[in-house]
């Protein structure tokens, strides 16, 4: 009898052991995994300067990347030449084009995760009417015209606004950084916070 309980205890011992251990199986295989925050891969950025008087005037200035996948970083191609005492709207073309036959929109990407997103600025002193100063990536408080914000009220940039002034000038730099910030984007956040997914440095001429 005793032979008989023992037999039955181990086999009791033998389920529940089993059933915990596909419990515990189950619970790890079921578990979400962990959400990568990667930097966008950007191979080609254009900003796209558009006189907001005439949709016609245009000016572009863009960036590749000479090697796609190899070590070097984006190369300027073209500096920003804009009129005097004129208002544009900047807006940016970026892509990612290591597969010529699949060029990517990583300004789609940016618009769906624009709340771990901004694009921050700095430019010669001066060299604008408006905004005034020399942009927002030493000082983020510092004013930059951004025509966009993300669920949370706080700026993007992919859309922009810029008067000249009324004085010709060269020599000046205009530069554009990208940054990524998941789970830190706030109203506060700087150019300095996250992951940079680009940064260009533009020559600026008035004329």
């Amino acid at each position: 009898m005793k032979t008989m309980n023992l037999i039955k205890n181990l086999r009791l011992s033998a389920i529940l052991f089993s059933a915990i251990t596909i419990v515990g199986c189950s619970s790890d295989d079921d578990a979400a995994p962990a959400e990568e925050n990667e930097i966008e891969v950007v191979t080609d950025v254009t900003l796209i300067f558009t006189n907001t008087a005439d949709s016609s005037d245009v000016i572009r200035a863009s960036a590749k990347d000479p090697d796609g996948a190899g070590v070097q970083e984006l190369e300027v191609l073209n500096p920003i030449t804009l009129a005097a005492d004129t208002e544009y709207t900047l807006t940016f073309e970026v892509q990612n084009a290591l597969d010529p036959a699949d060029i990517e929109d990583i300004g789609v990407e940016i618009l769906e995760e624009d709340n771990e997103h901004q694009i921050f600025f700095a430019f010669t002193e001066g060299a604008f009417a408006n905004p005034a100063g020399n942009g927002n990536i030493d000082t983020t408080s510092d004013p930059i015209n951004y025509n966009d914000q993300d669920e949370n009220g706080n700026p993007v940039g992919l859309s922009t606004t810029w008067t000249t002034p009324s004085t010709a000038s060269t020599g000046g730099t205009f530069t554009a950084r990208l940054q990524h910030q998941p789970d830190l984007k706030s109203a506060t956040t700087g150019s300095d916070d996250g992951d940079t997914d680009f940064d260009l440095s533009f020559a600026l001429n008035i004329q």
